[in-house]
């Protein structure tokens, strides 16, 4: 497809397996499931909720911006959780991060991730 775009960034994890950070396509992005890691270390960082989902957004956001898109372009992330109770964390760590925007949103809960990581978030946006 002539029309679809690999992102790639230093600023976020470089991808392990067979992926892309993000596609671009349409006027979306498409933004893989990002976990709570250090871009130049690959280590977790935090651990709380509620520091592991800040650190997960900013490496959303330094893919949304290396695709010319932004977070107040998301239309809607899907948030998985390794355990209901750190649902208040990451919700304030969404506002927090977010502000006034307020984009769609699922919350998954699912078995564990690697690393210690507590979750891992999934964003479509708009490009700019």
């Amino acid at each position: 497809m002539s029309d679809l775009r690999i992102v790639e960034t230093r600023n976020a994890p470089i991808p392990r397996g067979h992926y892309s950070q993000a596609l671009v396509h349409g006027g979306l992005v498409y933004v893989a499931g990002q976990l709570p890691l250090d871009p130049a270390t690959s280590e977790v960082v935090g651990t709380s909720a509620h520091e592991q989902a800040v650190t997960t957004l900013r490496n959303v956001q330094a893919v949304l911006e290396a695709a010319n898109s932004g977070l107040d372009r998301v239309l809607s992330l899907t948030i998985y959780v390794t355990d209901e109770r750190h649902w208040g964390d990451v919700n304030a760590a969404v506002a927090e991060v977010f502000g006034a925007h307020r984009p769609s949103r699922a919350v998954i809960p699912i078995c564990p991730l690697r690393g210690g990581a507590l979750l891992e978030i999934q964003a479509i946006a708009a490009e700019r």
